[in-house]
C-alpha cells in the first residue's frame, strides 16, 4: 500500500517497544521536575520537538549543519530513525541494530534513573 518493503518486521517491533519504554522514561523524568500536570505538559515540546526535527525524518542527518549533526548524535530518536531506515535495506539483525538498541535502552535507563533520583521523598 505504501510501498514500504521491510525485510524483517520483528526488528521494527523491537525498536517500537524500546521507543515506548523511552517515551515513558522521558515522561517520568519530565514529570519529576514538574510541580503540576500543566508544567509536565509544557516540558513535552522541549523534549519531543528537537528530536523530531533532528532525528533524520524530515532532513537526512548527513545534509545537516555540523552543529546540528552533533546535537542529533546525542538524541535517542536519531538512532531509532536510523534503525528504521536500515531495516528496509538489511535482511537480518547486525551490529548496527545492536548499537542503536543499546543506545536507546541506555537513554531509557538513564531517564528512569534520573527520574527516581529527583522524586521528592516525604518521611512520616
Amino acid at each position: 500500500m505504501l510501498d514500504l518493503d521491510v525485510h524483517t518486521p520483528w526488528i521494527l517491533g523491537v525498536f517500537a517497544v524500546a521507543n515506548a519504554l523511552l517515551g515513558t522514561g522521558l515522561g517520568l523524568l519530565a514529570s519529576a521536575f514538574a510541580r503540576t500536570e500543566f508544567q509536565a505538559v509544557q516540558f513535552m515540546p522541549l523534549v519531543v520537538i528537537p528530536q523530531m526535527l533532528l532525528c533524520g525524518l524530515l532532513t537526512p542527518r548527513d545534509s545537516m549543519a555540523q552543529v546540528l549533526t552533533w546535537i542529533s548524535d546525542v538524541l535517542p530518536l536519531s538512532y531509532t530513525a536510523d534503525a528504521f531506515t536500515r531495516v528496509t535495506h538489511v535482511s537480518g539483525w547486525n551490529g548496527d541494530f545492536t548499537l542503536d538498541l543499546t543506545i536507546v535502552l541506555a537513554f531509557t535507563l538513564a531517564s528512569v534513573g534520573l527520574a527516581a533520583l529527583t522524586l521528592r521523598r516525604r518521611t512520616p
